[in-house]
């Protein structure tokens, strides 16, 4: 297969320039597109064969659902059981990077859904996105446009080495904006909800502004218990990950300081920094995600960070684990699993480096 590359400008295109990747999800085909959040792989929603080229270019488990990309929060009705809480949501936050779970419609197949008897829906706010999704009429199944557990990808360059040949084509609509995927919620009762994945919709914003009680999943923050079924994509599996060991550090400042520079001299590790630490590293193994207090651009760096650090000459990662509030959240998730878990203290282990 030869990979057709479209070139976009969000800011000004014409939509007769998304024809030819609208034809191919029309056909069957796969393409990657670029979406607020990160960039997509994806295929028409309504056919298994679909659903099935998806999880065969990425290498992904066929029990891992995916999610459903409408063109406006009305058009779930045709493949879910909505509510009046749906439409509170997509009211405050569609288009945009929530995505919600609800009870399925025969017309979306399970193979979309991981065998679940529910379908995660969203609305992307990117205009090439939406406008791609309105040109092929259909909806469209997309996970993330990475191979399975590498780092997302957060523009067209780094799709393209992932799965050239394997899609028919990418469109390249620039950089991804948030650089985290969508938060994921499912809808529990009449006004409560469970969040499956946190991302840039925070759950103070969600409780706030669709007047709910949103209880967090305990697969957020940490595994799935054995043989526990993911009820949304990046639950069960290890995801995000470089090739090389991420570990995660915690504690002061300086200690945290300290302990990378160690990291670097004894083990020509890289670091995944943030901006005020910079000047006390090695700047040939740092890699800079932002300011400590600066949650949106590290969730904009992430996944580059994580990618720029792999490609380095060094055999480990370390990264500064980050706080599990607000944003914050978000983070945590997805280098926790990126690290399998991997924490280390920097306070308790001041001269050595070691992983446990």
């Amino acid at each position: 297969m030869i990979t057709r590359v479209l070139y976009i400008d969000p800011s000004d295109f014409k939509e007769s320039e998304l024809v030819p990747a609208a034809d191919v999800i029309k056909s069957g085909g796969l393409v990657i597109f670029p979406t607020e959040t990160v960039y997509g792989i994806g295929a028409d929603a309504t056919r298994p064969e679909c659903a099935a080229k998806i999880y065969s270019a990425k290498g992904r488990p066929s029990d891992n659902p995916l999610i459903v990309h409408l063109a406006d929060p009305s058009d779930a009705e045709q493949y879910a059981y909505t509510s009046p809480l749906f439409y509170r949501l997509a009211g405050a936050f569609m288009p945009g990077p929530l995505t919600v779970i609800m009870p399925k419609k025969d017309s979306i197949p399970t193979t979309v859904t991981g065998g679940l008897d529910s379908v995660a829906v969203r609305v992307p706010s990117h205009p090439v996105a939406n406008a791609l999704i309105r040109l092929s009429g259909l909806p469209i199944a997309a996970p993330s446009a990475n191979i399975s557990g590498r780092p997302s990808a957060t523009n067209a360059g780094y799709a393209l080495r992932d799965f050239n040949g394997r899609a028919d084509v990418i469109v390249d609509g620039g950089e991804s904006d948030c650089g985290l995927e969508s938060t994921i919620v499912r809808i529990t009762g009449r006004d409560s909800l469970l969040l499956l994945r946190p991302g840039a919709v925070t759950p103070d914003e969600i409780m706030k502004k669709a007047g709910c009680v949103l209880e967090i999943s305990d697969a957020v923050t940490g595994k799935l218990a054995e043989g526990e079924r993911p009820l949304s994509p990046g639950m069960k599996y290890r995801h995000y990950s470089p090739s090389k060991p991420l570990t995660l550090v915690s504690g002061s400042r300086e200690a945290r300081i300290r302990f990378f520079r160690k990291a670097q001299e004894t083990e020509n590790a890289a670091v995944i920094c943030y901006d005020e630490q910079l000047p006390h590293l090695r700047r040939e193994n740092a890699i800079p995600a932002g300011g400590e207090t600066d949650l949106e651009t590290q969730a904009h760096r992430l996944f580059y960070a994580l990618r720029a650090a792999d490609s380095l000459p060094c055999g480990s990662i370390y990264a500064n684990l980050p706080p599990a509030s607000g944003l914050g959240l978000a983070l945590y998730n997805r280098l926790i699993r990126a690290a399998a878990y991997r924490i280390e203290d920097a306070d308790s282990a001041p001269d050595k480096n070691t992983r446990k």
